[in-house]
């Protein structure tokens, strides 16, 4: 067991893998991470299946056996199939974490299609898809938190299906997402919808903010703007968790929790370091606070295992510092909303590319498994 995960987990931040593959359900090794190192939650995405499809044979028997069987099955139909197969086997493996925490951690996320990220509808159909297909309650439908995703959000959440609002970059954004869980529990509870059951975290992207940040200030080049590189994405995770415990003190938000509902929890994700001159376990130990979660890709965890320190809380009460940092981002060139904005665009478009890729992964392997039938 690591000592530094469990202090970690004291320190009020749950643990979630940014990884997930049939190797690591079938082996025992998910199951070890939970009893060993503090997991208690799982993220997927399309580039975490496509990279667990192309490296495994564990997904062949489900293509030998079933999918390719049947002519009529379409890779978006295979896809479907394979990447509900492993959320449901792995949240099933956290099940004992969700019914210990009351529903608050055990949680394994799944993603909508993200083609999707600009159609609400669709977007609100693949989440109710999705949530039924998987059929185990400790299961967090992703939704990208645009513009049009919000209404989606909304009502996924007043359907009673809990939410993991991927995408996440700029305060204004998320406030609106606040805003759409508030309104999906309100419409929730006048359906005469169980509210205490539905859950949420709005995950809000961390290194890529410096990514973008830092190839400004080094195109602007002059001392002062060199400064203050490696510091704009917990500068912003640091002023959003001053926005969540805002809205947390709301009498909007206190009606609500009256009749109880669960708070929507900031998390941490793109906590994997970029740059190899920053400490690699940077976005960890900067981001330690109450009520939040920090999903970390293998490589982050195990550096945080094997050298990690918790400094005590750096959320709580720093806004003004942070706020500070904006306007000297603001003072030496760098126009934030302008980062926010070409960080969402190109999110979206890298989620795009990675479902493409994922496409055609499954593309490759359903066209192998009809081979191996002959």
């Amino acid at each position: 067991m690591s000592d530094r995960l469990k202090t970690l987990s004291e320190a009020g931040v749950s643990i979630w893998l940014d990884d997930l593959s049939r190797e690591l359900t079938e082996t025992g090794e998910l199951q070890r991470l939970v009893d060993e190192d503090h997991v208690v939650g799982v993220t997927s995405n399309p580039t975490i299946f496509a990279s667990a499809m192309k490296e495994g044979a564990r997904y062949e028997p489900q293509l030998d056996e079933g999918l390719a069987a049947d002519p009529q099955t379409t890779v978006a139909d295979a896809i479907f199939e394979l990447t509900t197969t492993d959320v449901r086997q792995a949240a099933r493996i956290l099940r004992p974490v969700y019914d210990a925490t009351d529903g608050v951690d055990g949680r394994v996320s799944l993603e909508v299609d993200p083609t999707l990220a600009y159609d609400t509808d669709e977007t609100i159909a693949s989440a109710r898809k999705l949530w039924d297909k998987v059929g185990e309650p400790n299961v967090f439908i992703k939704i990208p938190a645009t513009q049009e995703g919000l209404p989606a959000i909304a009502a996924t959440i007043g359907a009673g299906i809990s939410v993991n609002v991927t995408l996440l970059f700029s305060l204004d954004r998320y406030r609106g997402v606040l805003d759409a869980y508030a309104s999906g529990l309100e419409h929730a509870i006048a359906d005469g919808v169980d509210i205490s059951d539905v859950q949420s975290v709005a995950s809000i992207f961390v290194s890529r903010i410096d990514s973008e940040v830092d190839k400004r200030l080094d195109a602007i080049g002059t001392e002062e703007a060199l400064a203050l590189k490696g510091k704009a994405g917990i500068a912003n995770s640091r002023l959003a968790y001053a926005v969540y415990e805002e809205f947390s003190a709301s009498d909007r938000w206190r009606a609500l929790e009256a009749q109880g509902a669960n708070r929507q929890r900031p998390l941490w994700a793109s906590t994997g370091v970029k740059n190899p001159d920053y400490p690699d376990t940077l976005y960890v130990t900067e981001l330690v606070g109450p009520n939040t979660v920090n999903t970390m890709p293998g490589a982050t965890m195990r550096a945080f295992a094997d050298h990690g320190e918790v400094e005590g809380d750096k959320l709580s009460g720093n806004a003004e510092q942070a706020e500070q940092l904006v306007r000297s981002l603001a003072e030496v060139g760098v126009d934030y909303d302008d980062v926010m904005v070409t960080l969402e665009s190109e999110g979206v478009e890298k989620f795009e590319s990675s479902w493409a890729d994922l496409v055609r992964t499954v593309q490759d392997q359903l066209t192998a498994a009809r081979g191996r039938r002959g």
